[in-house]
């Protein structure tokens, strides 16, 4: 008996090595996604190191995190329209080589850019079934196909590019059931904010999530998306829910979807895509829909979150210590007192977006708010608000249907598709110190802004706080039937044109020249023997990447200059630019080796390797935690940073030695730290596979290069069990005439 997750790993193992059960296996990735911030290095690397893309067929790209959302006119491809040379870099990159290599991209000019986790959805590249990734974290989103999708770092975009596999562990087994109806006012939204508090931030780390339950059943598939794109934000690395009825409905005649010849046999297959009766999980969470509730969060984490009748809460209600000063920074950041009614708290601004929740069907919830209250709908006068669509096929949608209209009558900006203010990595931005109704995913300090403050929401509660000035119960504004989250309804988009649909256009020939000209970044040494040095102290909980290095430097197009800018936020004064007290500007910690964080969770939030960059930049090749975030664990081995797991009471212990300012020992060959001054030797354990890798400094890809006649055997295999997931590559290039720029 398997769960729906077993069964999807088991279809994908190419190599699994029998005599070591701790290794990793080689897994097949059928669809891969790539943006222009997490790949520049990736294809750098692979140029660099003479290899090619081995299945430009199984991989779709597009531009969305640094795209400006302004209206696009002739000067789309100018500075004029991209105003920041380092953004406008990493686009022409991401031109270059998927030109280069055959990759279809979808550019600027292309009605079918956007999110990437939007449009592999919308063009049906992602099936039920597929092991689908790419380099960043809410690639979870797509699991709502019953796909195991999940984040990857630069590195391991690299690997799937040269080889179209992955070195990969299995996670256990976690299901969350969710039964009831849901009540008035509570959408999918709610839902998983309500999950992320019940569980904690970290509860899912090492897992993978199946959503079950009638809840989950009656969703629609882009709420099923809603809920599965954050759960990154408790932790698990993919969230799954089964195909069903809806799953099919919405797929059919999908561009990328079967063709006729096929369908039947891919519905039959899909129909087997579920946990079988008495399939054993790792651990269950259960939860009554009534208990969930329209919800607002008050922190600086997704788990920070009330009911939008609660309050913020006291400190000193928290029996954690570090969860207590956790929030008391919190609070602090945010500009907010224990104890105010979360409806008193008044906003700046209202974004309506991102990967979480700019789909067709959140831009109608939206809209039967403002239609709900009628012509007199209009944003308050303290409050400036946008809506971004996830791409330009949901834009079309929109503005067929009329909703442009009922957003721009109320005041709302109607903007182009683009991430936009979820990450701060274009235009789009908050101010210091304005607070922000937000539908993203992430509600980390800076996250959306230096010193902005995010407030995340549902897009039915954005606009209630829109219109009103301040956070609101929509209960109150609408009656029962205009409350409702939409119904499955099936496809009600209009496709563009068949994605593999003009002939081929060969990619560009790849000379001595134009591989010399890509080959400009320096490695870092992958690998790790031992390390002897001062350690710096931190005492937190959940340090996230965006801690580790602020999204607003992930612009480069190299692994390189990173150093000076890891724990930006704590090492600068942004409104004097000079260097704060904060440990890592002092001496000796300036100069520090290794990182002991006697807090759990070290890593979590993004798929971002340019944390691991920053610390082997800054100097630091070891960090001991009790606990690290799935991805940031799995980058930290692909770059020589070992990343040391052991209990929270002997890091506690390791933390205060090395606030004496004495030398800590970190030896992998004999897997001891030492602490030199007092003699303490405390052994810890590494994985067979990853402490070989790294002793040797071993290329990953060239490893699984060498088991080349094991994938190419599984690519036959795939092909005649699987046919509808084969694309025809030589039909796949309207993007090059179509959908690109010409720089």
């Amino acid at each position: 008996m398997s769960t729906l997750y077993d069964k999807i790993w088991n279809n994908h193992i190419v190599f699994s090595p029998s005599e070591d059960e701790t290794a990793p296996s080689l897994i097949f990735v059928d669809r891969h996604l790539v943006h222009e911030v997490t790949s520049p290095q990736a294809f750098e690397s692979l140029w660099s190191a003479k290899r090619v893309v081995r299945r430009p067929d199984c991989t779709l790209a597009t531009a969305d995190h640094n795209v400006p959302t302004s209206p696009r006119t002739d000067d789309i491809a100018s500075d004029v329209y991209l105003r920041d040379p380092v953004s406008r870099a990493q686009l022409v990159a991401l031109e270059k080589n998927t030109r280069r290599s055959g990759i279809p991209f979808f550019g600027l000019r292309d009605d079918r850019q956007g999110i990437v986790h939007v449009i592999g959805a919308e063009q049906g590249f992602i099936l039920p079934g597929t092991v689908c990734v790419c380099g960043d974290s809410h690639t979870s989103t797509l699991g709502a196909f019953g796909a195991l999708a999940f984040g990857i770092g630069t590195s391991q975009v690299e690997h799937v590019l040269a080889t179209q596999t992955l070195r990969m562990r299995k996670s256990k087994n976690m299901r969350i059931t969710i039964d009831g109806e849901l009540g008035l006012g509570v959408t999918s939204k709610d839902v998983i904010l309500h999950v992320i508090r019940t569980i904690g931030t970290a509860g899912g780390t090492g897992f993978v999530f199946e959503y079950a339950g009638s809840v989950v059943r009656a969703l629609s598939m882009e709420a099923r998306m809603t809920m599965c794109n954050m759960t990154i934000e408790a932790g698990a690395g993919a969230g799954l829910i089964a195909p069903d009825e809806t799953t099919f409905a919405y797929l059919r005649e999908r561009p990328s979807a079967p063709d006729e010849k096929s369908w039947e046999q891919a519905v039959t297959f899909w129909r087997g895509l579920k946990t079988d009766e008495g399939a054993k999980f790792d651990r269950e969470v259960f939860i009554n829909a009534e208990d969930i509730l329209p919800t607002v969060t008050w922190g600086t984490s997704p788990q920070d979150n009330v009911p939008i009748s609660g309050i913020v809460p006291d400190p000193s209600s928290f029996s954690n210590p570090q969860r207590r000063d956790a929030v008391m920074q919190s609070l602090k950041y945010m500009g907010l007192t224990p104890g105010t009614p979360m409806e008193s708290i008044t906003i700046d601004r209202v974004f309506i977006g991102s990967c979480t929740n700019s789909r067709i069907e959140d831009l109608r919830m939206a809209a039967s708010v403002l239609a709900a209250v009628g012509p007199e709908a209009k944003v308050a006068d303290n409050v400036s608000a946008m809506i971004v669509p996830g791409s330009g096929v949901v834009k079309k949608q929109a503005e067929k249907e009329g909703l442009d209209v009922l957003f721009r009558r109320a005041g709302f900006d109607w903007r182009e598709a683009g991430c936009s203010m979820c990450v701060g990595l274009n235009p789009d931005r908050l101010g210091s110190g304005q607070r922000c109704a937000s539908t993203s995913n992430r509600n980390f300090r800076d996250r959306q802004g230096p010193g902005g403050r995010t407030h995340l929401v549902s897009p039915a509660m954005a606009v209630a706080a829109a219109l009103t000035g301040s956070f609101s119960d929509v209960r109150k504004l609408l009656d029962a039937k205009a409350l409702k989250e939409p119904k499955p309804n099936g496809k009600t988009e209009t496709l563009p044109p068949m994605l593999f649909g003009e002939p081929a256009v060969q990619p560009l020939e790849e000379t001595p020249e134009n591989r010399d000209a890509e080959a400009v970044t320096q490695h870092q040494s992958k690998q790790f023997v031992s390390v002897k040095g001062i350690a710096v102290p931190l005492t937190m909980d959940n340090i996230d990447t965006d801690m580790l290095i602020p999204a607003q430097f992930l612009k480069g197009t190299t692994r390189t200059g990173l150093g000076d800018l890891l724990f930006n936020r704590f090492r600068v004064d942004h409104t004097t630019g000079q260097q704060t007290d904060f440990i890592l500007n002092r001496n000796p910690y300036d100069k520090a080796k290794i990182l002991v964080c006697a807090g759990n969770n070290f890593g979590c939030g993004s798929s971002r390797e340019h944390a691991v960059w920053a610390l082997k930049e800054f100097g630091i090749s070891c960090v001991i935690a009790p606990s690290f975030g799935d991805i940031f664990f799995n980058n930290c081995f692909q770059n020589g940073l070992l990343p040391v797991i052991l209990p929270l009471d002997i890091c506690r212990e390791l933390a205060e030695y090395a606030s004496t300012e004495q030398e800590t020992e970190v030896d992998l060959e004999t897997e001891q730290v030492r602490c030199l001054q007092i003699g303490l030797v405390i052994p810890f354990n590494i994985s067979p596979t990853n402490r070989s890798r790294l002793l040797r400094g071993t290329d990953d890809i060239e490893d699984s290069l060498g088991e080349a006649d094991k994938i190419t055997a599984y690519e036959n295999m795939r092909k005649s069990h699987w046919p509808w997931l084969e694309l025809d590559i030589n039909r796949r290039r309207r993007w090059v005439n179509a959908g690109s720029l010409e720089w």
